[in-house]
């Protein structure tokens, strides 16, 4: 694993990347999350749109929180595309990765999106060298309000095969987003603390 230190500023950078199907609210997470940390402990948030307002490339949005053996780690967060036509962004997206939060839409019938999705964050991180059944991982269970949504339990059974931490969430509304924020920034610093 590539962790990146500035040692004359003591930080440490580190990338966490939410990862989907397209439309499953990553950018939501994102959006939310950026309206409840203040601007002392937060950048800009930068957004590529389609006309469609749906992302395109990437969100990005990098906030700061408390230290690793004295670095200040600066947690850089990304989106991917989910349109499954843009394979090259996620994977260029994807590369020195140190944390993944997957959005799964709990919709029925977005099940074989979130599965294809889920085959394609392992194929990707092979390609680093990574497996999700090593790597720091966070399902979120997205879109939990709506009457078409799974189960949670049934969500878990078919996604979280590695049981990794879970979170269900209404991210349009705020409801889990900081809580698998607070997880994921957990199981990235467990994982790169012996590393620093």
């Amino acid at each position: 694993m590539i962790v990146f230190i500035n040692w004359a500023q003591k930080e440490i950078n580190l990338k966490i990347v939410y990862y989907g199907p397209g439309l499953s609210g990553k950018t939501t997470n994102l959006e939310y999350i950026y309206s409840q940390i203040s601007p002392a402990c937060r950048g800009e948030l930068v957004t590529l749109k389609t006309r469609e307002e749906r992302t395109l490339y990437f969100d990005f949005l990098q906030v700061e929180f408390g230290n690793i053996k004295g670095l200040r780690p600066k947690f850089n967060l990304y989106t991917i595309p989910g349109q499954i036509y843009y394979t090259e962004s996620r994977r260029i997206i994807l590369r020195s990765v140190d944390g993944v939060v997957f959005v799964a839409d709990s919709q029925r019938d977005r099940m074989d999106d979130n599965l294809e999705s889920l085959l394609d964050l392992e194929q990707n991180l092979n390609r680093e060298d990574h497996s999700l059944e090593y790597f720091p991982w966070i399902l979120q269970l997205n879109k939990q309000d709506l009457a078409s949504a799974s189960a949670t339990a049934e969500l878990q059974e078919k996604l979280n095969f590695l049981n990794v931490p879970t979170i269900p969430a209404i991210a349009s509304r705020g409801a889990g987003v900081l809580e698998t924020l607070k997880l994921a920034i957990q199981s990235t610093i467990s994982h790169v603390h012996e590393t620093v």
